[in-house]
């Protein structure tokens, strides 16, 4: 049977930090097919890294999920290994990034600290456990070790978890917040659908947006072929999050917004 490792984090492809991890699994785990979902994530943003492992977890096979966006390493976070009530499981620090794939995908099942130095390379380094702790972990996983075997069992209610922002649905005025911005300048934002028609926002609705102390107009769509050239609209993106873009432009650059940031808006828009 084919093992998988998906493989997520912020390091960025410029330098050899992707690469050195890779080489790291390969090495213990020859066989194992790694699944690159992303590197280009802001570097530090636990959300954003949280909900981009959320949104693509469903689409992946069943197997080892490692994600490393880790701007407490060398601190006194953990190191984890979880499996969920599917059977997959998960490596990565104790920031809250792993908690929102894994209880999406049935909930959390077991969790373990990883603290058996016999699945992690020799020497750790105090600013790189993506390599020297979570990759060989994640390689063990894949050749079936029990995550029981890497440290200590934990209480899954004591892991750290991250505050997910709750929209504010009022009768003319919608606060929201920005979870983050696509390389295509799309702006996913913390809405969905049930969101838009308790505020009865539908296809071809004029909206007013806040931004930055900046107001814009959108339009309401389906499908960015509803809108012209240019034009700001507001719509369900794939992963069934309610997102503003601009039909072939860029709606993080118009706007000026950034992961965090809150954008309200106005459902009396003339």
């Amino acid at each position: 049977m084919p093992r998988f490792i998906t493989f997520l984090t912020d390091f960025g492809l410029r330098d050899d930090f992707v690469g050195t991890c890779h080489g790291v699994m390969k090495r213990i785990a020859p066989d194992v097919e790694i699944i690159d979902i992303t590197h280009g994530l802001e570097p530090g943003r636990v959300l954003q890294g949280a909900l981009v492992l959320a949104n693509a977890l469903p689409y992946m096979p069943v197997g080892v999920h490692l994600a490393v966006v880790d701007p407490g390493v060398g601190g006194s976070r953990r190191a984890l290994a979880l499996r969920d009530a599917d059977g997959r499981l998960y490596v990565g620090p104790d920031n809250g990034l792993l908690v929102p794939a894994a209880e999406r995908l049935g909930g959390i099942a077991e969790a373990y600290e990883l603290a058996n130095p016999a699945y992690a390379l020799e020497s750790v380094s105090r600013t790189f456990h993506g390599r020297d702790l979570f990759s060989p972990a994640a390689a063990h996983l894949a050749l079936g070790v029990e995550p029981s075997e890497l440290g200590p069992p934990l209480d899954p209610d004591a892991l750290a978890r991250l505050d997910l922002p709750e929209p504010e649905v009022g009768s003319n005025r919608i606060r929201a917040t920005v979870l983050y911005v696509d390389r295509f300048g799309n702006v996913a934002l913390n809405l969905t659908r049930e969101h838009l028609e308790q505020a009865d926002i539908v296809p071809g609705k004029q909206v007013e947006l806040e931004a930055g102390g900046e107001r814009y107009f959108a339009v309401a769509a389906r499908t960015f072929a509803d809108a012209r050239s240019g034009d700001l609209i507001l719509y369900e993106d794939a992963y069934r999050n309610v997102a503003l873009a601009v039909n072939r432009g860029d709606a993080g650059a118009v706007l000026r917004v950034r992961p965090g940031q809150e954008l309200r808006i106005r459902l009396d828009a003339p």
